[in-house]
């Protein structure tokens, strides 16, 4: 079999006309902090997820680091005290608890969603435990419910590491709403493609304007944008003024620019043309693959759920996925490993070889890696991606 003639890519983006007008727009008004196209971004993301905030940053990472200090600093958590994270699941969700001086706990997954396995979360609570990060990985929720009622039980905040997943629901609810804080990416491979940025969303006020000033150096929630001294008069600009200079947390630099937003206002628009492309090209993976179920294993959805599909993931049975990856790789078909994370030379060197503790997670360190489902694909290269499996399982 001939290699096709580009890389099929796990992610991609063609900018639309609008998407280009929009930017231009930026660039014409000659205002490139956090300004008009932000607010607008932020206003119609959140209204997209049900909820009240969304703060748009530069990266989903920094939306997870934000969060987690935020609720670390408002609830007066001390260093080391606990997180609980899935076994499988980018390395950034458990960078940012070490970020945040204090010390991840992994849970293993669910077989068949790759999601933290709830009925495992328990016994690894104790009394420094603080918050739990699901992931909902891949573009699937997770299985929220037992999360939640886990967490209310031992007064547990929960962050949703929603880097994977947009526009999904879990019984109803949108994915980002259900805990405290839910944390959102818009680089290349997600679903919204700003290029570099994230978003974290919220239905907390206080916490809101705690997080806003944590990307903005910590400063004073009263001036947070190059223009809100503009237009003001007596005392309400004196106030400002005085305050405008004024640091209140130990913050970071994790804004993002008018023209990222306005790339990501244009990306709204299409989005659910975007979810539709995304589910028609895992729909037809799955029906061009399933003869070979006795062999890998395709994705599901639980019925209480709904899946987007960011990206599809198969693991194979009975047999390490090298073979097949490097098959799929000189053809052109770009492949990435699912995730792992507990089997890492640095969270080996931290911890050890902690991979015989969570045997779903190893086993999907083996043999699970995805490819890509984004809208950008044409048919040929979705059918070109199939018959690559076809003819790697009929000549092996």
């Amino acid at each position: 079999m001939k290699k096709f003639n580009h890389q099929i890519g796990v992610g991609g983006l063609v900018l639309s006309d609008y998407e280009k007008q929009l930017a231009n727009e930026v660039l014409d008004s000659n205002h490139l902090t956090y300004g008009p196209m932000t607010k607008r971004f932020e206003q119609e993301f959140a209204k997209s997820h049900k909820v009240k905030h969304a703060l748009f940053m530069n990266s989903g990472t920094s939306a997870l680091h934000v969060a987690l200090a935020a609720l670390k600093d408002r609830h007066g958590w001390s260093d080391g005290d606990e997180i609980i994270v899935p076994a499988v699941t980018f390395v950034a969700t458990a960078n940012i608890v070490l970020h945040n001086n204090m010390t991840p706990v992994f849970v293993d997954v669910e077989p068949d969603t790759f999601n933290i396995d709830p009925q495992k979360i328990e016994e690894k609570i104790t009394g420094r435990t603080r918050a739990i990060i699901p992931v909902h990985l891949l573009g699937l929720p997770a299985t929220m419910q037992p999360v939640l009622e886990m967490a209310e039980k031992y007064r547990l905040e929960v962050i949703e590491d929603s880097a994977e997943c947009m526009f999904a629901k879990y019984k109803g609810g949108s994915v980002g709403s259900m805990g405290v804080i839910g944390c959102f990416s818009t680089y290349l491979a997600h679903f919204i493609v700003t290029g570099v940025g994230g978003l974290a969303t919220t239905n907390n006020s206080e916490l809101a304007v705690d997080m806003r000033s944590l990307m903005n150096h910590g400063r004073d929630g009263i001036y947070l944008s190059a223009t809100d001294d503009k237009g003001l008069n007596g005392q309400t600009l004196e106030e400002v003024v005085a305050r405008r200079f004024s640091f209140i947390h130990v913050g970071h630099s994790m804004r993002c620019t008018e023209l990222e937003a306005a790339i990501g206002v244009g990306q709204l628009a299409k989005s659910k043309k975007i979810i539709k492309r995304r589910q028609e090209i895992a729909a037809t993976f799955t029906q061009g693959l399933e003869e070979f179920e006795n062999r890998i294993q395709l994705p599901t959805c639980p019925p209480d759920r709904t899946h987007s599909f960011m990206l599809y993931g198969i693991v194979l049975k009975k047999e390490s996925k090298r073979k097949l990856v490097n098959h799929l790789e000189h053809l052109n078909v770009e492949t990435r490993d699912l995730l792992p994370l507990i089997n890492q030379p640095i969270y080996k060197r931290l911890y050890g070889n902690l991979e015989d503790k969570y045997p779903v997670a190893k086993h999907i360190n083996e043999s699970g890696f995805y490819i890509g489902c984004h809208p950008y694909m044409n048919d040929e290269e979705v059918g070109f991606v199939i018959e690559a499996f076809k003819n790697f399982f009929q000549n092996n």
